[in-house]
């Protein structure tokens, strides 16, 4: 398999065939306390918020690079203005729960979609990851390295060779 031929493949495959099962997912539901969600954190780069596990409707994700917001005190945030949406995201000004600190404007993708429109989607939102949805609920997520390691899979299986 050519490497064109790959890549013409790999542009085409669906999310929902490719994405990993849900359940090894960063996912906590709106009402978790923040510091189930620092735990996740430690090792994950982004934690998934949803309503609740039944109806899995997407409420938010929390990105590592948010836990300044939280960990900082309000004051930190203050501006002439007075009080922000990120002063409200402090521990210390009231955040208890996940849905406090969550971002709630989540870049997202139809599991219908191929990877060329999640990359497409990635590249002009200048981001790695995208929430996977069907009708709202959250059924996956997709990354960089997620579409690095199907690539690689996908030469892999085809044999295809780097022409230097």
């Amino acid at each position: 398999m050519e490497v064109e031929s790959a890549l013409e493949s790999f542009h085409s495959l669906k999310l929902g065939d490719i994405i990993p099962k849900l359940e090894t997912m960063p996912v906590v539901t709106a009402d978790s306390d923040i510091l189930s969600v620092l735990k996740i954190l430690r090792t994950r780069h982004h934690v998934w918020v949803v309503d609740s596990r039944e109806n899995m409707k997407l409420v938010g994700v929390i990105r590592y690079i948010d836990v300044i917001d939280v960990l900082l005190p309000p004051e930190a945030h203050r501006f002439k203005l007075g009080m922000t949406s990120k002063t409200m995201r402090s521990m210390l000004g009231g955040a208890t729960k996940a849905e406090d600190v969550a971002e709630r404007h989540v870049l997202t993708v139809d599991e219908d979609a191929t990877v060329l429109e999640a990359l497409m989607k990635m590249r002009k939102y200048r981001i790695q990851v995208l929430a996977v949805v069907k009708d709202g609920r959250l059924v996956g997520e997709v990354s960089l390295r997620i579409l690095i390691d199907e690539l690689l899979r996908l030469l892999r299986v085809g044999g295809a060779q780097w022409k230097t």
